[in-house]
């Protein structure tokens, strides 16, 4: 569409229709200082794009803090923010320009459809918990924190706008006298000193974010911006309304003093005994359409003392189209995954990542919603069945038509992840120091269980559990009868958490050094628990992969944890191969095939890295903020999309090659902590989605999903 023309005094004649090589097609917003555009990027991509008013253009001090705008943004740039796809502080007009990113304001969702229920308050609670958790971990206190500020995606919450974030080694100063921020949602040492606001300010906002969402109030209210600042500074909060179980909580979080306040992390532990079966279900909340009356003003009607605009994208008409280009990260993450043992590798046959099987003549597409309201299943293939749990329930699939074999119910404290087969028998995932059993893979009859002292870790790996106590002390299971065959210590490594991959013989663990420099990197023998070899590698590294002898793992920036290199390890000789990528990447997972190294990234990139060649050989930007990990059959890269889609890719040139519809459902927002991986099998590909379904669609043909 074409730019819109501002009116009134002091407007601009005309808005921009380019920012660098993006047009503007649509104005989402606007505020002290500057309008945000819903732009188009040359290859489709939809952005939010802020544009400052040309009379802050003019000001070198403004343009300086334009600059550390884009910098806090670009370090904290993730799952629980829009991520920065570019930016030019030094344009006549500076921009910047993020992921455009579909849902509402906190503060429109409370206006129009009233306070959260206290299930979605503690989702709010644990996504915003873990987004401060990201900021400040890379130095950066977001300083306004507001209803506003933060958007309800599909996938959690998002925190935007960091037009007055600052580093905590800034040398650009809050000016004597000089306020910055939003009054109902500003800590107390904002007012008294600005000069000393440090992260403890953005856990009081998010009290106060909470209060709001829970009342449609602050917890200090008055159409005075000077008496709310007095009542902050002084006055008790008022906490009527809010569930029992989180006002004490929220108290904590709005103490007077910046160090009787709880951290992010501390926030996501109470959380976690606030309700032992919480949920990690995702927001998916109702799209918001036009006020009908033109106005930008703040949704959430409290005055602003400097700063502080926030995009408010609405996707109108648009809505089918946003959801295949923009569904988001997978929020919620670390409650569920503390709350989670891996139990990773598989005994049985385990098809993905290996040779691609003829498909079997006369498949049909299926798709099967055995328990509907349970979440995204999370599922595995062995003993020729697809094994698949929701929270409580574990269950058995035929392949070839998605027929429900068998179910076994878990109890309400199972958490019900993803399940494996070891020992011939089904082991299903369970909670740290929960019951461990085994099921009979035929009839889903439990065949042994065991109860042991709390534990920290589990993972399978040929025919063995390894699990790890709360000491630190491995203990060995044989997973067909349960019984204990070695205990030991893993020397250089206080308390391992296993990892195994398909078709290798060891389990591995690795633990960085505290300062980055280095990884160590220890194979065990798990039905000996025999250290087979140890290595201490350069860099901060995670393990990928393992293909030919040889461990593939991902090397880190230490300060922001982007990836920057793979790593290619071979224990028989100790030689190393390093290929540095082109651009960093972040949060990323990943997948082996012989010597190519695919890895998805948060942001929405896909990249293959060629080991043998050292060199990166494509990347694909899916346009999706967060995938599943990736998996492929040597052919063909698949990932999984937070709505449900199963997008498949050229394994050898990055070719989108087709996708599957959405399957977000329309009575069930129910999503795991994370976004379970494809399966491949047969010549089949298997995934799950948010409604609740597995389903199974032939690799032969992906333009036809």
């Amino acid at each position: 569409m074409a730019p819109q023309r501002n009116a009134g005094a002091g407007a601009e004649a005309e808005l921009p229709e380019y920012a660098g090589h993006y047009r503007l097609e649509e104005r989402l917003g606007s505020g002290g200082m500057g309008v945000v555009h819903l732009a188009r990027s040359t290859s489709g991509m939809q952005l939010a794009v802020k544009v400052v008013h040309a009379e802050f253009a003019r000001d070198p001090e403004f343009r300086g803090r334009f600059r550390q705008e884009v910098g806090a943004a670009r370090k904290v740039s993730g799952a629980f923010t829009a991520p920065v796809v570019d930016a030019d502080p030094e344009a006549e007009r500076p921009w910047m320009a993020t992921l455009f990113i579909p849902g509402p304001t906190l503060a429109d969702q409370v206006k129009r459809n009233g306070p959260m229920d206290p299930a979605q308050l503690r989702r709010l609670m644990a996504g915003l918990a873990e987004a401060l958790r990201d900021i400040h971990r890379v130095g950066v206190v977001h300083r306004d924190l507001k209803p506003s500020n933060v958007l309800l995606a599909e996938d959690g919450p998002k925190v935007i706008d960091f037009g007055i974030s600052r580093p905590k080694d800034s040398e650009l100063r809050t000016e004597t006298g000089k306020l910055i921020g939003t009054p109902p949602f500003m800590a107390p040492e904002q007012f008294r000193r600005p000069r000393e606001v440090g992260p403890a300010a953005d856990i009081f906002a998010l009290g106060s974010v909470l209060v709001h969402a829970a009342t449609g109030r602050g917890p200090f209210d008055s159409d005075s911006p000077y008496v709310v600042a007095y009542q902050v500074v002084h006055d008790e909060p008022d906490l009527t309304g809010l569930p029992a179980n989180l006002a004490p909580l929220v108290l904590r979080c709005l103490a007077k003093e910046p160090e009787d306040r709880p951290t992010p992390d501390e926030l996501m532990r109470h959380l976690r005994s606030v309700s032992a079966s919480y949920d990690t279900q995702a927001f998916i909340p109702a799209q918001r359409t036009s006020t009908g009356d033109g106005s930008d003003e703040a949704p959430d009607g409290q005055p602003e003392l400097a700063g502080g605009e926030a995009p408010r994208p609405r996707p109108g008409r648009r809505r089918a189209r946003l959801v295949a280009l923009g569904a988001g990260a997978l929020g919620l993450v670390t409650i569920a995954a503390l709350a989670s043992v891996q139990l990773l590798g598989s005994d049985g046959p385990t098809p993905q990542n290996g040779t691609p099987s003829t498909a079997s003549a006369g498949f049909s597409a299926w798709s099967a919603a055995p328990a509907p309201k349970k979440g995204t299943p999370q599922c595995a293939y062995g003993a020729g069945k697809l094994l698949c749990a929701q929270s409580g329930l574990v269950y058995a699939l035929d392949p070839r038509d998605g027929g429900l074999l068998w179910r076994h119910p878990l109890g309400a404290s199972r958490v019900g992840g993803t399940p494996t087969v070891a020992g011939g028998l089904v082991q299903p995932s369970s909670g740290p120091g929960s019951r461990l059993q085994a099921l009979d893979p035929a009839t889903g009859e439990a065949r042994w269980h065991r109860d042991l002292p709390a534990y920290n870790a589990s993972a399978s790996a040929k025919g063995m559990l390894l699990v790890t106590g709360a000491d630190g002390t491995v203990t060995g299971l044989d997973a067909a009868s349960g019984e204990t065959r070695w205990k030991a210590s893993v020397p250089g490594h206080g308390n391992p958490d296993f990892v195994s991959f398909a078709g290798d013989p060891l389990a591995y663990v690795a633990t960085g050094s505290d300062d980055g420099a280095s990884t160590r990197v220890t194979g065990v023998d798990p039905a000996t628990g025999e250290v087979r070899w140890d290595a201490r590698l350069k860099g901060t590294l995670e393990l990928v992969g393992a293909s030919g002898g040889s461990l593939f793992l991902t090397a880190a920036d230490g300060a922001y944890s982007d990836t920057r290199a793979v790593v290619r390890y071979s224990p028989a000789d100790g030689s190393t191969r390093r290929v540095t990528l082109p651009l960093p990447l972040q949060q990323t997972t990943g997948t082996v095939h012989g010597n190519m190294v695919y890895l998805r990234a948060v942001g929405g990139s896909l990249v293959a890295v060629d080991m043998a060649a050292g060199k990166q050989l494509w990347s694909l930007e899916t346009a999706v903020n967060r995938t599943s990990s990736p998996v492929t059959d040597g052919r063909r890269v698949y990932v999984s999309a937070p709505d449900g889609r199963l997008l498949a890719v050229d394994a050898r040139d990055g070719t989108l090659l087709g996708q599957t519809p959405a399957r977000l459902g329309g009575g069930s927002d129910g999503v795991v902590a994370y976004l379970p991986e494809p399966l491949l099998a047969d010549g089949h590909v298997y995934a799950a989605a948010p409604d609740g379904t597995v389903f199974a669609v032939d690799s032969r043909d992906p333009a036809a999903w």
